[in-house]
């Protein structure tokens, strides 16, 4: 190994860069990934990019004792298990890309495995703090409710009516609204289209954003978007996370919640509700349903109440 660097250069300058910009781009449009994955891929990467270039190493050439190394580094800097993970993720993703278009023979993380994690409960939203957050922007006694509002409500109703991501509701067209048949057709990963129900009320705030306060915000713009910005953009996955971090601020309930807790909120109570396991999975477009299952160890009450009207001594 060479003796370390004086000095970092900006990103531009790494050896790699340029690949992992094809990378990224390759993200958007094969995969059709996320504004969001898409920044959290090229940030892990840029770091492995940086500690390669710190350690003196050719970031394409490493051996699986060099990763373990980089693996560990972000161990002693008290990184989080689930982050490095992350990371190894993302380089097991790039490699297996370079490895497809011919650039490496080899994988080099083939052999590497992340450190154990202990399997952590979806995090929800109790419903009395539901209601608060549904309120913030709804009607109040002597308040006149700006577009923002009226939007702003719509989202979040329609979050918690079918279990959309944060991306699915940015990405969500006017044409896949169907107010009147009650259902939204969004597209989740890899492009793949559902078509989720809404319930009564979401339909009720939707129709109103709909009518009253998209035209105000587009102005006399237009927009394929069903949920547009104060400047008739699409309103974006972070002004999503901005706006729902300060709706939870306004109610007074856990800031440190987020959107996706809408979504596993939909899920367990969609259980707790007495929906069966494969309806819960197609409505939150999980490809394997063992990633559904994980909402079953949060709804103990259900689970007993199944037992009793099922089992013969029940």
């Amino acid at each position: 190994m060479s003796s370390e660097p004086d000095a970092l250069p900006c990103d531009e300058e790494l050896a790699g860069f340029d690949d992992v910009e094809a990378f990224c781009e390759a993200l958007i449009v094969e995969r059709g990934c996320s504004e969001h994955t898409v920044r959290n891929y090229r940030n892990d990467m840029l770091g492995y990019l940086r500690w390669a270039h710190r350690s003196g190493y050719d970031p394409f050439t490493l051996a699986h004792k060099q990763l373990r190394r980089y693996l560990g580094e972000l161990d002693r800097a008290r990184y989080a298990r689930t982050t490095v993970n992350r990371r190894l993720s993302s380089l097991r993703t790039f490699f297996r890309w370079m490895s497809a278009i011919g650039r490496l023979d080899d994988d080099p993380t083939a052999a590497i495995s992340g450190p154990k994690l202990k399997r952590s409960l979806p995090k929800t939203i109790h419903p009395a703090d539901m209601v608060k957050l549904l309120n913030v922007h709804g009607p109040a006694p002597g308040v006149e409710r700006t577009p923002e509002d009226l939007r702003d409500e719509a989202v979040l109703e329609l979050l918690y009516a079918c279990g959309a991501r944060v991306s699915e509701a940015s990405g969500l067209k006017l044409a896949d609204v169907d107010l009147v048949q009650r259902l939204v057709k969004v597209f989740g990963k890899g492009s793949k289209e559902r078509i989720i129900p809404i319930h009564d009320l979401a339909v009720e705030a939707m129709r109103l954003y709909a009518t009253q306060g998209r035209d105000a915000l587009l102005n006399g713009r237009s927009s394929e978007f069903f949920f547009v910005s104060s400047r008739g953009n699409r309103f974006t996955t972070d002004a999503i996370r901005k706006m729902f971090k300060e709706t939870c601020c306004s109610a007074g309930i856990d800031d440190s919640l987020s959107p996706h807790a809408m979504r596993h909120t939909f899920a367990t109570d969609l259980l707790s509700g007495g929906a069966d396991l494969r309806s819960v999975q197609e409505m939150l477009g999980h490809a394997s349903l063992s990633t559904t299952q994980i909402y079953t160890h949060v709804s103990p009450e259900r689970l007993k109440a199944v037992h009793a009207q099922a089992h013969p001594r029940g």
